[in-house]
């Protein structure tokens, strides 16, 4: 469940709140009551990797080191 940014029109009132992705958006806003609450565009997370794959280690193989191995002597022949 993602955590969404709500800002007050109002009095400038801002919070986040944790709720699911199908509820509706929240209008009343909980300082000043008043229904001139919108929900901002956020940035969201950063990208997160998981698995495998997504370090420098990982990405490295056993041929491909040897094939620019490969490469590099025989430019320098």
């Amino acid at each position: 469940m993602p955590t969404y940014d709500y800002e007050c029109k109002e009095c400038g009132y801002t919070f986040e709140k944790f709720q699911s992705m199908t509820e509706d958006s929240l209008t009343t806003c909980p300082e000043c009551h008043k229904e001139t609450l919108r929900r901002l565009i956020g940035g969201g997370m950063g990208i997160i990797f998981k698995g495998s794959g997504f370090y420098v280690n990982d990405a490295k193989g056993k041929s491909s080191t040897s094939g620019s191995a490969k490469k590099t002597e025989g430019a320098g022949s």
